[in-house]
């Protein structure tokens, strides 16, 4: 008895197409591109799963611990962390320097967002409307360059800028202002005995560092003003000033309040531009810093660190019904 031909054995029959061509034969790779056709939502399932590992257990879980640990106190005697459940440490917030530092923190945070709004809405509504082609190039790049170098870097720039000495100092004598400037310097609650020792110091280098934060947001909601509005309250005999108070702002506000969201919250958190400029006074950040660092008092400083949690909560929950978020 003979043996079958070759091409009798049992095997994977080719694909043939109308043509009578041979088609190759299909890998794993083909198989795996034919299953996730299938079921689309399984490579979606593939593609969330490790952001979303990222985010439950690194972010979420780290500010789990932290909510955890802010309801734990510090035992008088011993200085150690008791771990029992109370609100004792929340209750410290409310004392006289605690509640200080809260204040402080929320004044600077609101005052310098709106110094960054009213510099930056010009700048972003010439950008908006006027800059075109290499121009708009010019516009991004002047913008984001200031991100592109080291923050500690600028922060130590602006402290030399601020000194007595610094070109401050220089233009004004120079220029004979510097009565002027010692007049501004000797207001309470807001100068001291030159800039870099100042609130207004530490607001300028605030105001500096963030301002990018707020012109890239509020630029792209007036990019979305239609110039169909503007020529209609044009047409309506709205002059200029009526114009920018009843149609530019308020379809601008949206970008002003996402703006604000990386302004208030990151002046919020901020620890280092108070330590570098400005007052020996402490701000939410570095009573953090302090507290979890040479302190030791663990649990109140996860109590301060909740209150910037929580404002911005409040906040955001805001800016969503304003539809800051379309802006972002």
């Amino acid at each position: 008895m003979t043996a079958p031909p070759a091409a009798a054995l049992p095997g994977p029959a080719p694909l043939v197409e109308a043509t009578g061509a041979v088609l190759p034969q299909r890998g794993p790779g083909d198989r795996l591109t034919a299953l996730f056709w299938r079921r689309p939502g399984l490579l979606l399932l593939l593609l969330v799963t490790p952001p979303l590992l990222w985010l439950g257990l690194v972010y979420l879980g780290s500010l789990a611990a932290l909510l955890l640990q802010s309801f734990y106190y510090i035992d008088d005697f011993s200085g150690l962390v008791v771990p029992e459940f109370t609100l004792r440490t929340y209750a410290e917030l409310f004392r006289a320097q605690n509640l200080d530092i809260i204040l402080r923190t929320l004044l600077m945070s609101a005052s310098v967002t709106l110094g960054c709004a009213v510099i930056a809405f010009p700048i972003a509504y010439y950008a908006a409307r006027f800059a075109r082609g290499r121009w708009k190039a010019v516009f991004y790049l002047g913008v984001m360059l200031p991100l592109w170098s080291s923050y500690l870097v600028k922060v130590y720039a602006w402290k030399l800028i601020l000194a007595k000495e610094g070109i401050i100092g220089w233009a004004a004598n120079a220029t004979g202002t510097t009565p002027i400037l010692d007049a501004v310097l000797a207001i309470p609650g807001i100068g001291g005995n030159s800039l870099s020792t100042s609130y207004l110091g530490t607001w300028m280098v605030f105001v500096y560092v963030w301002l990018p934060y707020m012109i890239l947001p509020m630029q792209a909601a007036l990019e979305r003003v239609p110039v169909s509005m503007l020529e209609a309250s044009a047409d309506l005999g709205a002059n200029r000033a009526q114009t920018f108070r009843t149609v530019i702002l308020p379809l601008a506000l949206p970008g002003v309040i996402a703006g604000s969201i990386f302004t208030f919250s990151l002046t919020m958190g901020d620890y280092i531009i108070p330590q570098i400029v400005g007052t020996s006074a402490r701000f939410i950040g570095q009573a953090v810093y302090q507290l979890q660092g040479t302190a030791g008092n663990i649990p109140l400083a996860a109590a301060f660190a909740v209150v910037p949690i929580l404002i911005m909560l409040a906040y955001l929950s805001l800016a969503r019904r304003a539809g800051a978020f379309d802006a972002l």
